[in-house]
């Protein structure tokens, strides 16, 4: 390729929406601002091209930068990473390897026994979380409260071995995230933890378990972000197993579980009835 025909593409690929990008980043929109998006990395403010990290007081503008900021990838490779997801149409394609990078030391938040109360409260009062479950999960250590009274949602791998947390406020704030160095594509947090033969995919820890609570015969796992096409996501599809998409249903979910469909038929989409499967198990006013 040319310098003139990089050049060119480099500025095609900088007017892609943002709103298009943020999702395969592993980021969800804000339920309350639309111009607020939550990302592995942190919590951004995007309005039309333009996107700022206010954590880090750091921010740019177009696909490219956004690419370069959360992956920490160099210009070429945001690129590339962007021509890999794009190229071929409206449906992301078959994502090229990253470039290898050295991850960041996991840092999972010690348990806090004296947050234990709060945390328990918010999963079960105002989640509405079976009690059973809830319980089940904390005598597991998959399931544990902080110093910040978040929840804590260990992601393991298929051994059981922790990778990351989802991290969940227990606050009016509603504030969510991962622990630093959370390797999300190496481990998902799944109730129960013992294969079963149907899968669904959820966006969230909390779903997966309201998802189980309403579905107790299959198996529910959170993709920690909506997201296409985590990496262990191939080996339970070549296991056989019938894996359902269960993204909430709104334009970001359908949008992502119509990209998972395309790189994976044989998955099929379970569409919760509602936004997504808490706001089913919880009592509505």
């Amino acid at each position: 390729m040319t310098f003139a025909q990089r050049r060119d593409l480099a500025q095609r690929l900088r007017t892609i929406p943002l709103e298009r990008v943020l999702p395969l980043c592993g980021g969800q929109p804000d339920r309350d601002d639309r111009h607020k998006w939550h990302t592995p990395a942190a919590t951004l403010s995007v309005t039309g091209a333009k996107f700022m990290n206010w954590t880090s007081g750091r921010g740019g503008g177009g696909a490219i930068d956004l690419v370069i900021h959360l992956h920490g990838l160099d210009f070429k490779g945001a690129v590339d990473w962007l021509v890999s997801h794009f190229a071929g149409g409206l449906l992301p394609q078959e994502p090229r390897p990253l470039p290898p990078a050295s991850p960041s030391e996991l840092r999972l938040p010690k348990p806090d026994p004296g947050q234990l109360t709060r945390v328990r409260d918010y999963l079960i009062v105002q989640r509405r979380l079976p009690s059973g479950l809830v319980a089940s999960l904390l005598d597991s250590g998959t399931l544990y409260a902080d110093a910040r009274a978040n929840a804590v949602f260990l992601l393991c791998t298929e051994h059981q071995v922790p990778v990351g947390a989802e991290l969940r406020g227990t606050t009016p704030l509603g504030w969510r995230g991962l622990a630093p160095g959370s390797r999300k594509d190496l481990g998902c947090f799944a109730i129960p933890a013992q294969p079963r033969s149907t899968i669904v995919l959820c966006e969230s820890a909390i779903d997966a378990i309201s998802c189980f609570a309403l579905h107790p015969g299959y198996r529910c796992l959170s993709t920690a972000g909506a997201r296409p096409n985590p990496l262990w996501l191939r080996p339970i599809l070549d296991q056989g197993c019938q894996v359902y998409c269960g993204f909430d249903a709104d334009p970001t979910g359908d949008a992502m579980a119509a990209a998972m469909i395309a790189l994976h038929p044989a998955v099929q989409r379970l569409r919760p009835s509602q936004h997504d499967w808490n706001d089913i198990l919880r009592p509505q006013d």
